[in-house]
């Protein structure tokens, strides 16, 4: 019979204990310690019994001598998973991939599996060959060395591994994968660490790139120990509404490149479709007569890109007015709606506000504050902006606009998509060079607000 060993860990703070509790009294999370097993005495071994390969003997290697003997990175097939890579995929790395359910993560990496001219072994541990199958046949086959396995088991992925000699290995998912070596069931903190454990220690010995499909708890972060996060070298969250077709790819985490690159998608019966130009979708059927509209410079990466926002100021029905947002943060709009009151002298306390960034998308650039705040007294006023203006300045709580950066791609992104003019800080420093678009600078919303509405 073998031995057990057994603690429990919270899965917030990574707090350890000796037996059970409701609230951890570390960082007071409720409900969060659950049992890990430590370690199993078992006489048979997974890791002997998959015939692994013995790691090399490490050597001490300088820095300044270390030559590569192979390319450091190779295209996907995909530009936009590319982008948020960094540049392409590098040989021995691994990379987590998060999102919702059902929001197309296993379709992303089948996608890349079937599209890209390399051995690729799809481990599925949640659906059977069938339905891989379909999927498959439905985004078309275009790569004839993309083999397929359905198991859990890394003893038996290792074993397949070990004869297939697969040069990317696509995981889907990790919380399905259970190890030998622990006693515990799928999914536990235990399994998902061991088997992670196992996974990047065979991409780091034989340079082959590994990626990981991981699920997410309800509040949106990766189900399973903090510490997987720290252990891969990109973390990549696959963001966007399920009711709209737009998805959007960010990095986390990337080891390899910059963390501020975004890669955005369509949603179609036939798989994924990169997005090359999301502005012009984004803004292509907007109302030029209705009021509460406002489009946005933003700027995500080094892309930019226009996005619209919606506002909508009405009386409140209610005792207390409400404020909804869909896509930025409320804590921000409440800030924006305090500027507007108390520096402004615009008397919005009273009345529901709801505001909307169209397409199903998140933004956290501060630039489109102005936006928001022309947007708001739109709505208030009831008088719709000029169609062909764009905005592209922060908001501070003096209720002066202050600069963005890299200004000049923001300009000739508005004028490459025809606008007319847009407004952005007086204090901006920018290369004033002769362009197509008339800039207008400003330094207090006040002065907005009478040039947009006289």
């Amino acid at each position: 019979m073998a031995k057990v060993k057994t603690e429990y860990t919270c899965q917030n703070c990574g707090s350890r204990f000796s037996k059970w509790m409701g609230q951890c009294s570390r960082c007071g999370e409720w409900n969060s310690i659950v049992e890990e097993v430590l370690e199993v005495k078992n006489e048979t071994k997974a890791w002997e019994a998959k015939e692994a390969p013995k790691a090399a003997k490490a050597k001490v290697r300088s820095v300044k001598d270390f030559i590569p003997d192979r390319s450091e990175r190779f295209s996907s097939g995909d530009p936009e998973l590319d982008r948020v890579l960094g540049g392409g995929i590098v040989e021995g790395s691994v990379s987590l991939v998060g999102g919702e359910p059902g929001i197309g993560k296993s379709t992303l990496l089948l996608q890349m599996a079937v599209g890209i001219p390399v051995k690729v072994l799809y481990v599925s541990g949640e659906e059977s060959e069938q339905q891989v199958q379909m999927r498959a046949r439905r985004i078309g086959i275009r790569n004839d060395d993309c083999y397929l396995l359905t198991a859990t088991s890394t003893q038996e992925i290792f074993q397949q591994i070990k004869s297939e000699k697969p040069e990317i290995l696509i995981v889907d998912s990790i919380q399905t994968l259970h190890s030998p070596l622990i006693e515990s069931a799928p999914g536990s903190v235990s399994q998902i660490r061991q088997c992670s454990s196992e996974l990047i220690q065979f991409a780091k010995e034989t340079g082959t790139p590994v990626f990981l499909i991981g699920h997410i708890t309800k509040e949106g972060q990766i189900a399973g120990p903090k510490l997987l996060e720290h252990m891969v070298d990109t973390v990549l969250q696959f963001e966007g509404d399920r009711h709209h077709i737009y998805r959007l790819l960010r990095a986390h985490k990337n080891r390899f490149g910059s963390t501020h690159e975004i890669g955005i998608y369509e949603m179609h019966g036939e798989g994924l479709r990169a997005v090359s130009n999301p502005s012009q979708l984004l803004i292509s059927d907007r109302d030029a007569g209705l009021s509460g509209n406002a489009i946005a410079a933003t700027l995500e990466g080094i892309r930019p890109m226009l996005i619209e926002i919606q506002a909508l100021c009405s009386s409140a029905v209610y005792g207390t007015p409400q404020r909804s947002t869909t896509g930025f943060d409320a804590r921000r709009l409440n800030m924006l709606l305090a500027v507007l009151e108390k520096r402004c002298g615009f008397r919005l306390g009273t009345k529901d506000v709801f505001l909307n960034i169209t397409g199903g998308i998140k933004v956290d650039d501060p630039s489109i504050d102005l936006a928001v705040v022309a947007a708001i007294l739109s709505s208030s006023e009831d008088i719709a902006l000029a169609p062909k203006t764009c905005f592209a300045a922060e908001v501070g709580l003096s209720g002066e606009l202050r600069p963005v950066p890299r200004l000049e791609q923001r300009i000739g992104e508005a004028e490459k998509l025809g606008f007319e003019e847009i407004i952005c800080s007086g204090h901006s420093k920018w290369n004033r060079k002769k362009v197509g678009i008339k800039v207008i600078e400003f330094t207090k919303v006040e002065e907005v607000f009478q040039h947009l509405f006289g």
